[in-house]
């Protein structure tokens, strides 16, 4: 079922799973669960430094964020260039506040311990993937 381009974001931005897509080396899509939150129009997902799509999107930046309702029969699709952060070195610095905030936006009661999941971030080599939506389908 075709949105509008305004209920296709707010689509979006209602909703915190969904699958991710990169392109592996050979060219066949590389797709994952994730956590999401949409943020300032743009997407932001937390990632792990070892993983295929991390290295796939180091390789090749095209990235889409497929999402779908309850009843599984409306879904969008979210196209656009990926941003990786640096890998989150210490708690405080950029990655670590940006992948707060993606917390905060994904669970609003927030972390109960700031520290410790800056400390976290850091251990599992997190990185913070955002990117800007510039396609979007299906819409009217």
């Amino acid at each position: 079922m075709a949105l509008s381009a305004a209920d296709a974001r707010a689509f979006l931005a209602d909703r915190h799973q969904g699958v991710l897509a990169t392109v592996k080396a050979d060219g066949r899509p590389q797709m994952s669960n994730v956590v999401y939150a949409l943020l300032d129009d743009a997407v932001h997902v937390s990632i792990t430094d070892d993983r295929a799509k991390t290295r796939n999107l180091r390789r090749d930046p095209r990235v889409s964020l497929h999402v779908t309702s309850s009843d599984f029969w409306t879904y969008v699709v979210a196209e656009g260039d990926a941003r990786l952060s640096p890998v989150a070195a210490e708690p405080g610095d950029a990655t670590t506040a940006a992948l707060l905030r993606l917390y905060e936006a994904v669970r609003p009661e927030g972390h109960p311990d700031p520290d410790e999941f800056a400390r976290a971030m850091v251990a599992e080599r997190r990185v913070h993937l955002s990117f800007a939506v510039t396609g979007l389908y299906p819409v009217q």
